[in-house]
C-alpha cells in the first residue's frame, strides 16, 4: 500500500494510528470496513499487495455531505417546527408498511421515521456520523450504521425500503437505484416519498424566510422522472399516492383541505408529497401447485364442465368444490363427479355459513397449494382461460391477478345493462381508491399466492369482516399489502345452466356501502 493512502484509510476507519494494519491482512481490513459499513473491494495488483478501488467524490457530493453533517444537531428542531409534515409522513408510511417487517431506511437521519413504522427489524443508514449518533441514542432497539446509500449492502432480506426525501439530495439517482437492485428480492417493496416539483418556488421561499431548513443542490423530479429512473434499473411502480395540500395544521381547515380536498381526483395533483410504491421486475418463471376453488349454489349443471373444460397446468392441480345450501342437488353432483374422475384431485365441502366470501375462505383454509384460484361455478368466465391467470402470476406480471370482462364483446345475456354500468363505476372508483388501474372489480376470478393470502388474513382486522361476496375483501387486502394488481382480459359468456343469484338493487346498495367504508379506511383516513 502506498504511503499516500494512509491518511485516507485512517480517516474512514477512525484509527488514531495506522501501525495496526502494517503489514495488513486483507481479511482484517475487510472486517474493519464492514464494521464501518464501507464496502470496498480490494484489487490485487501484485502478489501480497492490495489496493482499494476508490470512487472520487464530486464537489457537489462533498457539499451535500458537509451540509447534513453540520445540520444534524438541528435536525430535530426543524422536524418539531414542521411536525405536521413529519406526522403526515409517519402516518402514511405506517399505513403502507406492515408492522414487524424487516425495514431498511436509506438516509435515515435521526431515526424518527424508521421508528414510527414499528419494524420487526429496523436498519437505518446515513452518511452523517452525527445523525447516526443521535439516532442510536434515541432508538437503541434499532440498528443504525454509518454508510453511503449508493454502496451499502444489507446482510439480510429486506421487506420494505424507505426512501424518504432522499432523492432530492442524491448526486446520482440512477446509481442509487442500481445499487438497491443488487440486494432486493422479488418480494421487496421500495416506498419513496418526494416533494411535488410544482412546490419548488413555495419551498424555496420557505427556506428564505426561515420556515424550512435550507438544503443544497436539490433535485426536483416529477413522478414520470422517477418512473423513468426506476425503469432503467428494472423496477416498476405499483401505485402512486398524494397527500398534504396545506403543510400546516389548522383545526377544521385541516379536515376540509387535507383530509377531503387533498384526496380528490385532480385536486390531489397539487399535493405537496408524492408517495411511490415500487417493486423490482423479475422474470424467473417456475411452476407451482394450484388449488382451483369452485364455490357453488344451485349450479348442478355446471359442476362436471368445470372439470372437463379446465386445462391441466401447474405441478399439481387440485379442485375444491364448496356447496352453499343448494336445492337442485348440486352437492350430490359434486360427489358424483368426484367419484367419476379418480385421476383428478377433487375435494368436496359444504360451507358452514352463508355467502360466497365465507365459502371461499373455508375452501382456501383446506388448500395446501402454492397458488389459490377462484372459478365461479356459473362458468361465465371460461375455464379454458385459467392458464392465462396462472401464467401471469408465475411470470411475475402481477402479485394479484384479477379477471376483466369489460373489453371483449359480451354474449347477449351475459351482463345486463345496469350491471355493466355498475361495473364501470366500481372500476373507476377502485382505481381512485387503490392507486392502481382496475377496470372490472366484480369479476369473480381472482388468483394469488398462498403466502400472500396468509398475509391478507393477518391484516384482515384493519377492514374487518365486512364483505359477504369476498371480492372486495381480497382486493382491499391485496392493495393494503402493496401487491401489484394485474388484470387478465377474458370473454364473458352466457350461462349454460341456472340463473343469476345477484340482486341488482339490494346487492348494488351493499356494494356502494362497502366502497364508502373502504374509502374512509384507505383514502380519507
Amino acid at each position: 500500500m502506498e504511503l499516500k493512502d494512509k491518511p485516507y484509510l485512517q480517516q474512514i476507519l477512525g484509527c488514531h494510528t495506522f501501525k495496526t494494519f502494517f503489514p495488513f491482512n486483507k481479511n482484517d481490513l475487510s472486517l474493519q470496513c464492514q464494521q464501518k459499513q464501507l464496502f470496498f473491494r480490494p484489487t490485487k495488483q501484485k502478489k501480497s499487495t492490495y489496493l482499494f478501488s476508490q470512487i472520487t467524490m464530486e464537489k457537489g457530493q462533498q457539499l451535500i455531505l458537509d451540509y447534513f453533517e453540520k445540520s444534524a444537531s438541528n435536525r430535530d428542531k426543524w422536524k418539531k417546527r414542521n411536525r405536521f409534515y413529519q406526522k403526515t409522513l409517519e402516518k402514511q408510511f405506517s399505513f403502507i408498511i406492515s408492522e414487524k417487517s424487516v425495514v431498511l431506511e436509506l438516509g435515515c437521519s435521526t431515526g424518527d421515521l424508521l421508528n414510527s413504522v414499528k419494524p420487526g427489524r429496523g436498519i437505518g443508514i446515513d452518511f452523517s456520523e452525527s445523525a447516526i449518533s443521535i439516532a442510536r441514542e434515541k432508538y437503541p432497539h434499532l440498528e443504525f450504521y454509518l454508510g453511503d446509500a449508493n454502496t451499502y449492502i444489507p446482510d439480510c432480506e429486506i421487506d420494505f425500503i424507505i426512501v424518504s426525501d432522499l432523492l432530492t439530495s442524491l448526486w446520482d439517482i440512477q446509481t442509487f437505484f442500481k445499487n438497491v437492485r443488487t440486494y432486493v428480492t422479488p418480494r421487496t417493496k421500495i416506498i419513496i416519498s418526494s416533494y411535488n416539483y410544482i412546490w419548488e418556488p413555495v419551498l424555496k421561499l420557505g427556506e428564505r424566510i426561515g420556515l424550512k431548513a435550507r438544503q443544497p443542490l436539490q433535485n426536483w423530479l416529477s413522478i414520470k422522472d422517477i418512473e423513468n429512473l426506476l425503469r432503467l434499473e428494472n423496477f416498476e411502480i405499483v401505485k402512486v399516492e398524494r397527500k398534504l395540500l396545506f403543510p400546516k395544521y389548522i383545526p377544521i381547515f385541516n379536515f376540509l383541505v387535507n383530509k377531503f380536498l387533498a384526496n380528490l381526483p385532480g385536486v390531489n395533483s397539487l399535493d405537496l408529497i408524492q408517495f411511490i410504491t415500487a417493486r423490482p421486475s423479475f422474470s424467473e418463471p417456475r411452476d407451482f401447485s394450484v388449488s382451483i376453488v369452485v364455490p357453488a349454489r344451485n349450479e348442478r349443471g355446471n359442476i362436471e364442465n368445470a372439470i372437463l373444460r379446465t386445462p391441466a397446468f401447474g405441478t399439481h392441480q387440485e379442485f375444491i368444490f364448496i356447496e352453499g345450501n343448494s336445492s337442485d342437488g348440486t352437492c350430490e353432483e359434486m360427489l358424483r363427479v368426484q367419484a367419476a374422475y379418480p385421476d383428478k384431485d377433487i375435494k368436496v365441502l359444504k360451507q358452514s355459513g352463508k355467502g360466497k366470501g365465507n365459502a371461499v375462505r373455508e375452501a382456501f383454509a383446506v388448500s395446501n397449494s402454492d397458488v389459490l384460484m377462484i372459478l365461479d361455478a356459473d362458468l361465465t368466465t371460461p375455464p379454458e382461460d385459467m392458464p392465462k391467470f396462472y401464467d401471469a402470476l408465475r411470470n411475475n406480471k402481477g402479485e394479484f391477478i384479477n379477471g376483466c370482462r369489460l373489453v371483449y364483446p359480451m354474449e347477449k345475456e351475459a351482463m345486463r345493462f345496469l350491471n355493466f354500468l355498475a361495473n364501470k363505476f366500481f372500476g373507476w372508483f377502485f382505481s381512485f381508491l387503490l392507486g392502481q388501474r382496475l377496470k372490472d372489480t366484480l369479476c369473480g376470478t381472482k388468483v394469488l399466492f398462498r403466502k400472500d393470502y396468509d398475509r391478507i388474513i393477518e391484516n384482515r382486522s384493519y377492514f374487518g369482516d365486512f364483505d359477504p361476496f369476498g371480492d372486495f375483501d381480497l382486493l382491499f387486502g391485496a392493495a393494503k399489502l402493496n401487491l401489484k394488481i394485474t388484470e387478465v382480459i377474458v370473454h364473458y359468456r352466457d350461462r349454460e345452466y341456472g340463473s343469476t343469484q345477484i340482486s341488482r338493487f339490494s346487492h348494488g346498495w351493499l356494494l356502494i356501502k362497502m366502497s364508502l367504508f373502504a374509502a374512509k379506511k384507505i383514502k380519507f383516513k
